[in-house]
């Protein structure tokens, strides 16, 4: 799959004029340039990241060789073990205690969700990122939301795989993460909030798209993180992935503000498809907190 660029601010980011809209233009230029060029590539990110995922894509892979890379990092191998214990993915209450046997229940799709998860962490103690501590908790916090929403919305709603949402649901906010990594090199962009909440919704579903090709992810996902801020996009037959990726991120940025979040569903093609209106939202949200809360705890 080709992802095309989003369009971007064309011009002068709000609110700002001289050093600051020159600063923005040129960090907007090299964005456009990089997307283009497709050297699209999450700085500082553990190597951990693009070992699991050859390994996950390698056909002749078996558990033993899975378990080995993960094992090569100790506080990974002790996340999975983790979340497949979590009350969310081990409703049964029956516990593993070894790493092959954490991989073995929660399959090919929590493994990456973990690997993720572990890299967005370790990206906060970063040096090159220290004084955007406020800034990655807010992203963090976020991506654990919709990916949780997601997963339940899933589990709940449709039959999509609900691991695969919740990979999806972590994975939307990587493009923002890809922004913010390379605006800590030039930190007048956080003098004006708006321009940079600009250029961030201009650009970030384009890049996470192209990111998340370069690491090979199924282009079903791709396509549904690209697709997850459409309201209007059409579809016919049952929902899809890209369904879900907008409920998910509608529930997660609007929950506590009925009245946002009812304009929002006014327009949504698919919460209409999930048959989501006001009143199904509130309910859904209420019965699903359980889950959402044992899920976030089980990503950290």
């Amino acid at each position: 799959m080709h992802v095309q660029p989003s369009p971007t601010s064309r011009g002068e980011p709000p609110g700002q004029d001289g050093a600051e809209r020159d600063v923005a233009f040129t960090f907007v230029q090299a964005l456009a340039a990089e997307l283009s060029g497709g050297k699209v590539e999450l700085p500082g990110f553990p190597h951990i990241v693009m070992r699991v995922q050859r390994v996950l894509s390698d056909e002749k892979a078996d558990a033993t060789r899975i378990v080995r890379v993960i094992g090569s990092e100790p506080v990974l191998a002790s996340q999975l073990i983790r979340m497949a214990n979590s009350a969310a993915l081990n409703p049964g209450g029956t516990p593993v205690t070894d790493l092959r046997a954490a991989v073995t229940r929660v399959g090919v799709d929590t493994v990456r969700t973990a690997t993720i998860a572990f890299a967005m962490r370790q990206l906060r103690e970063a040096a090159t990122l220290r004084g955007l501590d406020m800034q990655l908790g807010v992203l963090w916090r976020r991506s654990v939301q919709v990916a949780s929403l997601c997963f339940v919305v899933a589990r709940r709603l449709t039959s999509i795989s609900a691991d695969t949402a919740l990979l999806a649901g972590l994975l939307q906010g990587i493009g923002r993460l890809y922004i913010l990594t390379r605006a800590s090199c030039h930190r007048s962009l956080f003098c004006d909030a708006a321009a940079y909440q600009a250029i961030e919704q201009d650009w970030h579903l384009s890049i996470a798209a192209a990111l998340l090709e370069n690491w090979g992810i199924a282009d079903e996902i791709v396509q549904a993180v690209h697709e997850s801020e459409n309201l209007e996009r059409e579809s016919r037959g049952a929902p899809g992935l890209a369904d879900v990726l907008v409920a998910g991120t509608l529930l997660a940025d609007f929950n506590g503000d009925a009245g946002a979040l009812a304009a929002q569903i006014q327009c949504a093609k698919p919460l209409q498809r999930l048959r989501l209106d006001q009143l199904a939202c509130e309910r859904f949200l209420a019965e699903s907190a359980q889950e959402v809360a044992a899920l976030r705890d089980a990503l950290g």
